[in-house]
């Protein structure tokens, strides 16, 4: 059954006209009453709004979510609390017209006629037997993708993340959603946490096969945050082509996304390898000025995966475009280690220089794309590949205490150039360690070209090094960033 609430009625009068006990009486609804809402709360402590009414397992979680059930306006169906994980309820409030009225009635919300506390919601597909768009757990949400295929995660914000202390994990406390047609939905949302609260906007539409989400946000600070993540995104990366570490899989990599890209105020383009760490590391790189940066699934062939279960050459990327000067800032890359494929242990977030103290409010706005291709690999010629091995000659006895890197690259003309065209690798490690410095194209891969660097680590200094290729002065690909394994 689809409750029918249309959005052509003024003053709300077709939320009254169908509510049918379903919802709360009708209450005026704006922005700016979201964000004096978000700036009231932030005067008082944070309230957990755990849910009294759960289910109790995850079997229990999938027959309320996954089973037939009526869908509200805009292709909604609610997830319902769980025990264990997603504990806290959030309010859903259906917004029309200027009216807002909040779902105070679930029964037949929820599969099997069953009800429950709401802790989420997800956007369902015409067809009503699949979603595109999810909002579950703490301030949390991610979109299927131009392929259908869910993977990395975005959240509204991140409370130090990566430090000695344990992190914070505000949450999304009320949403209120207006359909707007088509696959067009303005999303609004307090968060609220230990240290802040915050008010969401997220005008999202999906075109085709483009996903596009226009954020606006506003925190208000109740004490002050040594690391404040604005635009953060969660992926995860368990092993790839350049190493498989000591996984005993039969599959050639499992991972959600293979790379950072970064795109700074001054023009530069960073790829920055993901990696799973034997331990917890923070790399900070700088972007003052930021043009955009994202978590990027460049490697879409499914042979290079061969999973026809989890999918990971559909999963989407995502791209944050900033809306405005950011300022002055770095972005904050935290890989964690992870033994499992059902894990993230990847972040990416903004952190501004300026330091986050108790009693500011902060104001931002950008845009989320999640696709498919790679727009970060737009301009210059990319990294396509990184692997590592042994340092010398294969089937030769290998350079003691050298490691062999491999990186390829395509894209940005290399395909019209070849040897003769003064195409070289330029690093940034000390010349005394650089045993070999070959680029070339490779033989019967057209467009294809190997960077072959056999570098002495052993009493390296350096935990990571820069690598970019230069023709004459100039820049003629991305900076990659690859980091040193002990």
């Amino acid at each position: 059954m689809m409750l029918a609430l249309g959005c052509a009625v003024p003053g709300g009068a077709a939320l009254a006209a169908s509510a049918n006990g379903r919802f709360g009486p009708p209450r005026r609804f704006d922005r700016a009453w979201l964000v004096a809402e978000a700036q009231r709360r932030a005067q008082r402590p944070m309230v957990a709004r755990l849910a009294t009414h759960a289910v109790p397992d995850f079997d229990s979680h999938v027959r309320l979510s996954y089973g037939a059930a009526e869908t509200l306006p805009g292709g909604l169906r609610l997830f319902p609390a769980r025990r264990d994980v997603a504990t806290n309820m959030v309010a859903i409030h259906v917004l029309d017209s200027g009216m807002a009225r909040e779902i105070v009635d679930t029964h037949g919300l929820f599969g099997g006629g069953e009800s429950a506390d709401v802790a989420g919601f997800r956007v369902m597909n015409a067809d009503g037997a699949s979603d595109w768009l999810a909002f579950l757990g703490a301030a949390y949400f991610r979109a299927s993708g131009p392929r259908g295929q869910y993977g990395l995660s975005a959240r509204a914000v991140a409370v130090d993340t990566g430090m000695p202390e344990p992190e914070e994990f505000p949450a999304f406390t009320d949403f209120w959603i207006e359909a707007k047609g088509g696959d067009r939905l303005i999303i609004h949302a307090l968060v609220d946490g230990p240290s802040l609260t915050g008010a969401f906007t997220l005008d999202t539409r999906r075109e085709g096969l483009a996903m596009t989400q226009a954020v606006e946000g506003t925190l208000f600070l109740r004490k002050a945050v040594r690391r404040l993540g604005i635009a953060p995104i969660t992926s995860m990366f368990d092993f790839g082509e350049g190493h498989r570490g000591d996984r005993a899989d039969w599959r050639p990599e499992v991972h959600d996304s293979d790379g950072l890209a970064i795109q700074t105020g001054s023009g530069e383009r960073i790829w920055r390898p993901l990696d799973n760490p034997p331990s917890p590391r923070v790399h900070m790189l700088r972007a003052d000025h930021l043009k955009g940066f994202g978590m990027i699934q460049r490697d879409q062939a499914f042979d290079h995966y061969q999973d026809d279960y989890s999918f990971y050459d559909r999963r989407p990327s995502l791209w944050v475009e900033p809306v405005g000067d950011w300022g002055a800032g770095a972005i904050m890359l935290y890989e964690m280690n992870g033994a499992s494929e059902t894990v993230d242990n990847m972040a990416a977030m903004w952190i501004a220089d300026a330091p986050a103290r108790a009693g500011q409010r902060r104001d931002f706005a950008y845009r989320l794309v999640w696709t498919s291709r790679d727009p970060s690999a737009d301009a210059n010629a990319h990294c396509v590949d990184v692997f590592e091995g042994p340092g010398g000659v294969p089937g030769a006895d290998p350079i003691a205490g050298a490691t062999r890197y491999v990186f390829q690259f395509r894209g940005g003309g290399l395909a019209e150039l070849d040897r003769r065209s003064g195409i070289e690798a330029v690093t940034d490690l000390p010349p005394a360690s650089v045993l070999l410095n070959k680029a070339e194209p490779v033989g019967g891969q057209p467009g294809l070209w190997r960077v072959t660097l056999d570098v002495r680590t052993e009493g390296l200094k350096q935990s990571e090094f820069r690598l970019f290729l230069r023709r004459g002065q100039d820049a003629f690909s991305e900076t990659v960033i690859k980091t040193v394994r002990p």
